[in-house]
Protein backbone atom coordinates (compact mmCIF):
# COMPACT_ATOMS: atom_id res chain seq x y z
CA UNK A 1 0.00 0.00 0.00
CA UNK A 2 1.73 3.18 -1.17
CA UNK A 3 0.60 6.43 0.62
CA UNK A 4 2.79 9.17 -0.58
CA UNK A 5 2.70 13.10 -2.01
CA UNK A 6 4.94 13.32 -4.47
CA UNK A 7 6.10 16.66 -5.82
CA UNK A 8 7.81 18.66 -8.38
CA UNK A 9 8.78 15.48 -10.57
CA UNK A 10 7.77 12.47 -12.44
CA UNK A 11 10.65 10.41 -11.27
CA UNK A 12 9.97 9.05 -8.15
CA UNK A 13 13.47 7.58 -8.05
CA UNK A 14 15.28 11.09 -7.86
CA UNK A 15 15.11 14.05 -5.06
CA UNK A 16 12.19 15.52 -5.39
CA UNK A 17 12.03 20.09 -4.98
CA UNK A 18 8.92 21.11 -2.77
CA UNK A 19 6.75 24.03 -3.84
CA UNK A 20 7.09 27.13 -2.48
CA UNK A 21 8.23 30.99 -2.43
CA UNK A 22 11.24 31.13 0.39
CA UNK A 23 14.66 31.29 -1.08
CA UNK A 24 16.46 30.31 1.82
CA UNK A 25 15.44 29.00 5.52
CA UNK A 26 16.17 29.78 9.08
CA UNK A 27 17.49 26.57 10.02
CA UNK A 28 18.21 22.61 9.11
CA UNK A 29 16.25 20.09 11.46
CA UNK A 30 16.09 16.59 11.10
CA UNK A 31 13.66 14.39 13.46
CA UNK A 32 14.46 10.91 13.54
CA UNK A 33 13.55 7.66 15.31
CA UNK A 34 16.31 6.60 17.76
CA UNK A 35 16.06 2.84 15.96
CA UNK A 36 18.17 1.43 13.30
CA UNK A 37 15.82 2.58 10.62
CA UNK A 38 15.97 6.11 11.66
CA UNK A 39 18.96 6.68 12.41
CA UNK A 40 20.19 4.45 8.87
CA UNK A 41 18.16 6.69 7.17
CA UNK A 42 18.95 10.05 8.28
CA UNK A 43 22.62 8.59 7.78
CA UNK A 44 21.95 8.42 3.72
CA UNK A 45 20.39 11.41 3.19
CA UNK A 46 23.05 13.45 4.96
CA UNK A 47 25.67 11.19 3.26
CA UNK A 48 23.66 12.22 -0.32
CA UNK A 49 23.04 16.58 1.07
CA UNK A 50 25.88 17.39 3.91
CA UNK A 51 24.26 19.86 6.06
CA UNK A 52 24.90 21.13 9.36
CA UNK A 53 21.26 20.40 10.85
CA UNK A 54 19.68 20.29 14.29
CA UNK A 55 19.11 16.73 15.72
CA UNK A 56 15.84 15.47 16.87
CA UNK A 57 15.36 12.30 18.88
CA UNK A 58 15.18 10.10 21.48
CA UNK A 59 14.15 6.69 21.96
CA UNK A 60 12.48 4.30 19.80
CA UNK A 61 8.99 4.50 21.47
CA UNK A 62 9.18 8.16 22.05
CA UNK A 63 7.59 9.35 18.12
CA UNK A 64 5.66 12.76 18.86
CA UNK A 65 9.05 14.54 18.20
CA UNK A 66 7.67 17.68 16.17
CA UNK A 67 6.09 18.32 19.46
CA UNK A 68 9.98 19.62 20.17
CA UNK A 69 10.08 22.04 17.60
CA UNK A 70 6.30 22.99 16.81
CA UNK A 71 7.17 26.88 17.56
CA UNK A 72 9.72 27.15 14.65
CA UNK A 73 9.27 29.05 11.24
CA UNK A 74 10.36 28.81 8.15
CA UNK A 75 12.47 25.81 8.83
CA UNK A 76 13.14 22.98 6.55
CA UNK A 77 12.28 20.12 8.77
CA UNK A 78 13.53 16.54 7.90
CA UNK A 79 11.11 13.58 9.26
CA UNK A 80 12.23 10.09 8.87
CA UNK A 81 10.93 6.75 10.74
CA UNK A 82 7.75 8.35 12.72
CA UNK A 83 4.16 8.08 12.01
CA UNK A 84 2.76 11.32 10.60
CA UNK A 85 -0.90 10.04 12.22
CA UNK A 86 0.98 10.64 15.69
CA UNK A 87 2.35 14.09 14.95
CA UNK A 88 -0.78 15.72 12.75
CA UNK A 89 -1.29 18.50 15.26
CA UNK A 90 2.22 19.62 15.69
CA UNK A 91 2.75 19.13 11.79
CA UNK A 92 -0.39 21.33 10.92
CA UNK A 93 0.97 23.78 13.09
CA UNK A 94 4.25 24.04 11.55
CA UNK A 95 2.85 24.01 7.86
CA UNK A 96 0.71 27.16 8.72
CA UNK A 97 4.19 28.59 10.04
CA UNK A 98 6.14 28.08 6.54
CA UNK A 99 8.12 25.32 7.40
CA UNK A 100 9.37 22.99 4.48
CA UNK A 101 8.95 19.51 5.54
CA UNK A 102 10.30 16.43 3.75
CA UNK A 103 8.37 12.87 5.31
CA UNK A 104 10.14 9.22 4.79
CA UNK A 105 7.74 6.72 6.70
CA UNK A 106 5.99 3.81 6.56
CA UNK A 107 3.86 3.47 9.39
CA UNK A 108 -0.18 4.40 9.31
CA UNK A 109 -0.46 7.89 8.08
CA UNK A 110 -4.43 8.55 8.72
CA UNK A 111 -5.18 11.68 6.08
CA UNK A 112 -1.94 13.05 4.41
CA UNK A 113 -2.08 17.12 4.38
CA UNK A 114 -2.33 18.65 0.78
CA UNK A 115 0.25 21.41 1.30
CA UNK A 116 3.03 22.96 -1.29
CA UNK A 117 5.12 22.65 1.42
CA UNK A 118 4.96 18.81 2.71
CA UNK A 119 6.69 16.05 0.28
CA UNK A 120 5.40 12.63 2.02
CA UNK A 121 6.52 9.46 1.18
CA UNK A 122 4.78 7.19 3.32
CA UNK A 123 4.99 3.37 2.42
CA UNK A 124 3.26 0.99 4.87
CA UNK A 125 4.04 -2.43 2.74
CA UNK A 126 4.82 -4.42 5.56
CA UNK A 127 7.95 -5.64 3.51
CA UNK A 128 9.25 -1.73 3.39
CA UNK A 129 11.11 0.25 5.90
CA UNK A 130 12.49 4.21 5.94
CA UNK A 131 15.28 3.50 4.57
CA UNK A 132 14.30 1.32 2.07
CA UNK A 133 12.17 4.24 0.88
CA UNK A 134 15.35 6.63 1.24
CA UNK A 135 17.67 4.23 -0.78
CA UNK A 136 14.45 4.70 -3.36
CA UNK A 137 14.93 7.95 -3.58
CA UNK A 138 18.86 7.68 -3.76
CA UNK A 139 18.52 5.64 -6.58
CA UNK A 140 20.86 2.82 -4.34
CA UNK A 141 23.71 5.65 -3.71
CA UNK A 142 24.34 4.28 -0.03
CA UNK A 143 22.77 0.88 -0.31
CA UNK A 144 24.22 -0.96 2.49
CA UNK A 145 23.53 1.56 5.21
CA UNK A 146 19.68 0.29 3.63
CA UNK A 147 20.30 -3.64 4.03
CA UNK A 148 21.78 -2.76 7.67
CA UNK A 149 18.31 -0.75 8.44
CA UNK A 150 16.52 -3.93 6.93
CA UNK A 151 18.08 -6.36 8.48
CA UNK A 152 17.60 -4.36 11.94
CA UNK A 153 14.23 -3.51 11.58
CA UNK A 154 13.73 -7.22 11.16
CA UNK A 155 12.74 -6.88 7.35
CA UNK A 156 15.31 -10.14 6.40
CA UNK A 157 13.82 -11.05 3.34
CA UNK A 158 14.06 -7.72 1.45
CA UNK A 159 17.31 -7.32 3.18
CA UNK A 160 18.94 -10.30 1.92
CA UNK A 161 17.13 -9.47 -1.72
CA UNK A 162 18.84 -6.39 -1.74
CA UNK A 163 22.10 -7.90 -0.29
CA UNK A 164 22.13 -10.36 -3.05
CA UNK A 165 21.24 -7.89 -5.70
CA UNK A 166 24.14 -6.24 -4.55
CA UNK A 167 26.72 -8.89 -4.71
CA UNK A 168 26.87 -9.27 -1.00
CA UNK A 169 28.10 -13.02 -0.06
CA UNK A 170 26.87 -14.67 2.98
CA UNK A 171 29.53 -13.41 5.35
CA UNK A 172 29.09 -9.99 4.69
CA UNK A 173 25.37 -10.29 5.00
CA UNK A 174 25.86 -11.74 8.59
CA UNK A 175 27.86 -8.57 9.05
CA UNK A 176 25.28 -6.09 8.22
CA UNK A 177 22.46 -7.99 10.00
CA UNK A 178 24.70 -7.44 13.07
CA UNK A 179 25.18 -4.14 12.54
CA UNK A 180 21.75 -3.24 12.13
CA UNK A 181 20.56 -5.54 15.35
CA UNK A 182 23.32 -3.85 17.18
CA UNK A 183 22.24 0.10 16.60
CA UNK A 184 17.75 -1.13 16.61
CA UNK A 185 19.45 -2.58 20.16
CA UNK A 186 20.42 0.79 21.36
CA UNK A 187 16.64 2.27 20.19
CA UNK A 188 15.03 0.35 22.98
CA UNK A 189 14.63 2.05 26.58
CA UNK A 190 12.56 3.91 28.76
CA UNK A 191 14.56 6.84 28.43
CA UNK A 192 17.87 8.00 27.04
CA UNK A 193 19.71 7.26 30.07
CA UNK A 194 18.67 3.36 29.48
CA UNK A 195 20.68 3.35 26.44
CA UNK A 196 23.89 2.93 25.45
CA UNK A 197 24.57 5.72 23.61
CA UNK A 198 22.13 8.86 23.16
CA UNK A 199 20.49 8.46 19.66
CA UNK A 200 22.21 11.76 18.31
CA UNK A 201 25.28 10.91 19.52
CA UNK A 202 25.39 7.56 18.05
CA UNK A 203 24.52 9.35 14.66
CA UNK A 204 27.29 11.14 14.89
CA UNK A 205 29.48 8.02 15.21
CA UNK A 206 28.11 6.98 11.75
CA UNK A 207 28.46 10.30 10.38
CA UNK A 208 32.63 9.88 9.40
CA UNK A 209 31.48 6.73 7.41
CA UNK A 210 30.19 6.09 3.88
CA UNK A 211 30.07 2.35 4.11
CA UNK A 212 29.15 0.09 7.01
CA UNK A 213 32.37 -1.55 6.84
CA UNK A 214 34.82 1.36 7.71
CA UNK A 215 32.04 1.59 10.62
CA UNK A 216 32.41 -1.85 11.86
CA UNK A 217 36.59 -1.58 11.55
CA UNK A 218 37.05 1.48 13.00
CA UNK A 219 33.86 2.46 15.12
CA UNK A 220 34.96 3.52 18.95
CA UNK A 221 31.07 2.84 19.38
CA UNK A 222 30.40 -0.65 18.43
CA UNK A 223 32.70 -2.93 20.85
CA UNK A 224 30.16 -1.13 23.98
CA UNK A 225 27.03 -2.24 21.64
CA UNK A 226 28.63 -5.42 20.61
CA UNK A 227 29.72 -6.13 24.84
CA UNK A 228 25.94 -4.85 25.72
CA UNK A 229 23.60 -7.03 23.66
CA UNK A 230 26.04 -10.07 24.60
CA UNK A 231 25.21 -9.23 28.32
CA UNK A 232 21.58 -8.60 27.82
CA UNK A 233 20.98 -11.40 25.86
CA UNK A 234 22.70 -13.81 27.79
CA UNK A 235 19.97 -12.95 30.18
CA UNK A 236 16.91 -13.21 27.63
CA UNK A 237 17.91 -16.89 26.51
CA UNK A 238 15.83 -18.03 29.86
CA UNK A 239 13.01 -16.22 29.34
CA UNK A 240 10.04 -18.78 28.48
CA UNK A 241 6.74 -18.08 27.22
CA UNK A 242 3.72 -16.64 29.60
CA UNK A 243 1.04 -18.44 27.64
CA UNK A 244 0.80 -20.08 24.04
CA UNK A 245 -2.23 -21.15 21.92
CA UNK A 246 -2.02 -21.99 18.38
CA UNK A 247 -1.57 -18.96 16.90
CA UNK A 248 0.60 -16.79 19.25
CA UNK A 249 2.84 -16.48 22.37
CA UNK A 250 3.12 -14.30 24.94
CA UNK A 251 6.02 -13.15 27.27
CA UNK A 252 6.35 -11.51 30.06
CA UNK A 253 9.44 -9.33 31.27
CA UNK A 254 10.48 -7.88 34.97
CA UNK A 255 11.00 -4.09 35.32
CA UNK A 256 14.78 -4.31 34.53
CA UNK A 257 16.88 -1.90 32.43
CA UNK A 258 17.86 -4.65 30.63
CA UNK A 259 14.26 -6.10 29.85
CA UNK A 260 14.05 -2.51 28.59
CA UNK A 261 17.24 -2.34 25.99
CA UNK A 262 16.79 -5.92 24.78
CA UNK A 263 12.34 -6.11 24.23
CA UNK A 264 13.44 -5.15 20.69
CA UNK A 265 15.74 -7.94 20.00
CA UNK A 266 14.06 -10.18 21.55
CA UNK A 267 10.74 -9.70 20.40
CA UNK A 268 12.43 -10.21 16.50
CA UNK A 269 14.17 -12.81 17.74
CA UNK A 270 11.16 -15.28 19.02
CA UNK A 271 9.32 -14.04 16.28
CA UNK A 272 12.21 -15.67 13.52
CA UNK A 273 12.27 -18.70 15.55
CA UNK A 274 8.39 -19.23 14.97
CA UNK A 275 7.35 -17.49 12.08
CA UNK A 276 4.29 -19.11 11.85
CA UNK A 277 3.11 -17.36 15.05
CA UNK A 278 1.97 -13.91 16.45
CA UNK A 279 4.47 -12.65 19.30
CA UNK A 280 3.38 -10.31 22.25
CA UNK A 281 6.12 -9.04 24.59
CA UNK A 282 4.96 -7.08 27.66
CA UNK A 283 7.44 -5.24 29.71
CA UNK A 284 6.81 -3.90 33.50
CA UNK A 285 7.38 -0.47 34.24
CA UNK A 286 6.79 -0.17 37.57
CA UNK A 287 3.68 1.87 37.73
CA UNK A 288 0.92 -0.56 36.89
CA UNK A 289 1.83 -0.30 33.18
CA UNK A 290 3.56 -2.28 30.38
CA UNK A 291 5.07 -1.60 27.69
CA UNK A 292 4.47 -3.99 24.85
CA UNK A 293 5.84 -5.03 21.50
CA UNK A 294 3.97 -7.22 18.94
CA UNK A 295 5.01 -8.69 16.05
CA UNK A 296 2.82 -10.34 13.66
CA UNK A 297 3.73 -13.65 12.33
CA UNK A 298 6.22 -13.39 10.07
CA UNK A 299 4.85 -15.87 7.32
CA UNK A 300 1.58 -13.18 7.22
CA UNK A 301 2.58 -9.77 8.29
CA UNK A 302 -1.09 -8.60 8.85
CA UNK A 303 -2.74 -6.89 11.81
CA UNK A 304 -0.22 -5.81 14.85
CA UNK A 305 -1.21 -1.82 14.22
CA UNK A 306 -4.56 -2.74 14.05
CA UNK A 307 -4.42 -4.85 17.21
CA UNK A 308 -3.01 -1.83 18.99
CA UNK A 309 -4.11 1.20 18.20
CA UNK A 310 -7.35 1.11 20.48
CA UNK A 311 -4.71 0.51 23.33
CA UNK A 312 -3.31 4.36 22.31
CA UNK A 313 -0.43 2.00 20.56
CA UNK A 314 0.35 2.36 16.88
CA UNK A 315 3.14 0.93 14.45
CA UNK A 316 3.21 -0.97 11.53
CA UNK A 317 1.03 -4.28 9.76
CA UNK A 318 3.92 -6.62 11.02
CA UNK A 319 5.24 -5.21 14.14
CA UNK A 320 3.52 -2.32 16.76
CA UNK A 321 3.29 -1.47 20.02
CA UNK A 322 1.89 0.21 23.20
CA UNK A 323 4.03 2.53 25.36
CA UNK A 324 1.79 1.76 28.40
CA UNK A 325 -0.47 -0.75 28.64
CA UNK A 326 -2.67 -0.08 32.12
CA UNK A 327 -2.49 -2.94 34.23
CA UNK A 328 -5.88 -2.78 34.38
CA UNK A 329 -5.97 -3.20 30.58
CA UNK A 330 -4.20 -6.04 30.14
CA UNK A 331 -6.73 -9.24 29.99
CA UNK A 332 -8.88 -7.37 27.22
CA UNK A 333 -5.59 -7.02 25.25
CA UNK A 334 -4.23 -10.32 25.67
CA UNK A 335 -8.03 -11.50 24.60
CA UNK A 336 -7.70 -8.94 21.80
CA UNK A 337 -4.19 -10.84 20.51
CA UNK A 338 -5.94 -13.92 21.24
CA UNK A 339 -8.61 -13.31 18.82
CA UNK A 340 -6.61 -11.24 16.33
CA UNK A 341 -4.36 -14.09 15.91
CA UNK A 342 -5.99 -17.66 16.39
CA UNK A 343 -3.95 -19.93 14.47
CA UNK A 344 -4.27 -21.79 11.33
Amino acid sequence: MLDSRLRGNDNKNEARPLQGTHDSFVKTIDCFNGDADGLCALHQLRLAEPTASELVTGVKRDIQLLERVRDRYECEITVLDLSLDSNRAALAQLLEQGNRIRWFDHHFPGDIPDSPWLDATINTSPEVCTSLLVDQTLCGKFREWAITAAFGDNLHRPAQRLAAQAGLDDEQQTQLRELGELLNYNGYGETVADLHFPPDQLFRHLQPHESPWSFLQESEALPKLRGGHREDQSKATALKPESETAGGRVFCLPCEPWCRRVVGVFSNRVARERPDLAHAVLVDRGNSTSVVSVRAPLDRPQGAEALCRPFDGGGRAGAAGINALPEAEAERFLAAFAKNYPGL
